[in-house]
């Protein structure tokens, strides 16, 4: 399917997607309705959800084979750890901009003022680790293991390893450098055939989401959701957009128009991971990075880079403080800043984690967790509006350190390349 196809396709699942369901919400059906047991909550959500489990399937191969290609592409040990150190320090850079945004954004709006918490709120957070056990948990012990569960920074460790190994292992390492290759494309060949059911999977996600919340969760905490989505919308257009016209030198309408099956992908599934396929994809075959770059940046974006969930937490603590009438000062507002940000590390890219991640920072600055239960009811659609701007994150970085390195292909980014014209 060409690609401005795709993209309009995807744009009419989600479009029809939530009107339908925000008109089978408004219809105030029984939980036991024919309609929603067999119709949304069974063929709909059965759809959406396969859909979701089909790009999860993709995820842990791809990111091994790819990230194992990349790192025995890059060769040499000082090349490796200098793209390494560009990647990470720009995800560390637009993580402290992003939560920066979001609490000087809720300083002025003042989301919170006037609300009273009732006592009864509850939200139980999980034990947060130290920092000892985090850095722990990014080496595997078992790297098979590692992939059965998900972990993907163990698994990028170990691929990278695997990498590093071939670059070192002449004959031999070429020989499973071609394999790995040839396992990459038929990865991708297996991407490019879910993309063809994207408009399917899409609608079926948000006729099923939309049926049971509508949009009427939102109303009751209006000027928090606006909060958040215009700050997302900012950082988005304005640190991104900046980020590509000066250090990578492209066009960013360009770079967002891209993007834009990516950003529908992410917005269905709220989960940087099950997009992942769909991402890393585009910025090779769109954007014009080299393989070996994209093969590195991508994954370990998906991982770590969490710009559109730092954003969330940086309002909502200033909302939960304004709420339960807590004044934060300089410092807790530096504190903030550097937990959201270093939290962003090894963060899973699943749906809701960013509540996990929330409650480590209001611990960190004494204010009560419980605070939370009041801002779930629109964490969902918030969710998908900031996993739309993790992964354009990801694709911004990848560009850069691809443009840095001299391995951004702008004839493929402009649309010269035969097959891939805008």
């Amino acid at each position: 399917m060409e690609h401005h196809k795709l993209t309009r396709n995807i744009l009419i699942g989600m479009v029809l997607g939530i009107l339908l369901g925000s008109i089978v919400f408004s219809m105030g059906l029984a939980d036991d309705h024919p309609l929603l047991v067999y119709v949304i909550d069974g063929l709909f959500d059965l759809g959406g959800k396969i859909f979701v489990i089909s790009l999860k399937l993709l995820v842990v191969p791809l990111v091994f084979v790819s990230l194992a290609c990349g790192a025995s592409n890059l060769g040499d040990n000082a090349s490796m750890g200098r793209i390494g150190a560009k990647t990470v320090g720009l995800y560390m850079l637009t993580t402290a901009i992003a939560i920066t945004l979001g609490l000087m954004a809720a300083t002025i709006v003042d989301p919170g003022k006037g609300i009273n918490l009732t006592t009864e709120a509850q939200y139980v957070a999980s034990e947060s680790p130290s920092l000892k056990q985090v850095i722990l948990d990014i080496f595997p012990a078992n790297p098979v293991k590692a992939m059965a569960d998900g972990n993907m920074l163990q698994v990028i460790v170990f691929a990278i390893l695997v990498g590093v190994a071939i670059s070192r292992c002449g004959d031999a390492g070429q020989r499973v450098r071609v394999a790995l290759n040839d396992w990459n494309e038929v990865i991708m060949a297996m991407v490019m055939m879910l993309m063809g059911f994207a408009p399917i999977g899409v609608f079926c996600l948000l006729i099923a989401l939309f049926s049971h919340m509508g949009f009427s969760a939102i109303s009751d905490l209006l000027a928090y959701f606006l909060t958040v989505a215009g700050v997302l919308v900012v950082h988005f257009l304005l640190t991104y957009g900046t980020m590509v016209r000066t250090l990578a030198n492209i066009s960013p309408l360009t770079f967002f128009r891209h993007m834009a099956p990516v950003m529908a992908y992410a917005f269905s599934t709220s989960s940087s991971n099950a997009t992942l396929p769909v991402t890393l994809e585009t910025v090779e075959k769109k954007v014009g990075v080299k393989n070996e770059i994209a093969a590195f940046t991508i994954p370990l974006g998906a991982t770590i880079n969490m710009d559109g969930t730092a954003i969330m937490q940086g309002v909502a603590t200033v909302f939960i403080a304004a709420a339960y009438n807590v004044d934060l000062g300089v410092a807790d507002y530096l504190a903030v800043i550097l937990t959201a940000t270093l939290a962003s590390i090894g963060t899973a890219g699943v749906p809701g984690v960013g509540l996990i991640m929330l409650a480590l920072v209001l611990q960190q600055v004494g204010l009560p967790v419980e605070g939370i239960a009041l801002i779930i009811g629109v964490d969902r659609l918030l969710d998908m509006l900031r996993t739309v701007v993790n992964v354009t994150g990801d694709a911004a970085v990848s560009a850069i350190v691809a443009k840095s390195e001299g391995k951004l292909d702008l004839d493929i980014f402009a649309g010269r390349e035969k097959g891939y014209s805008i």
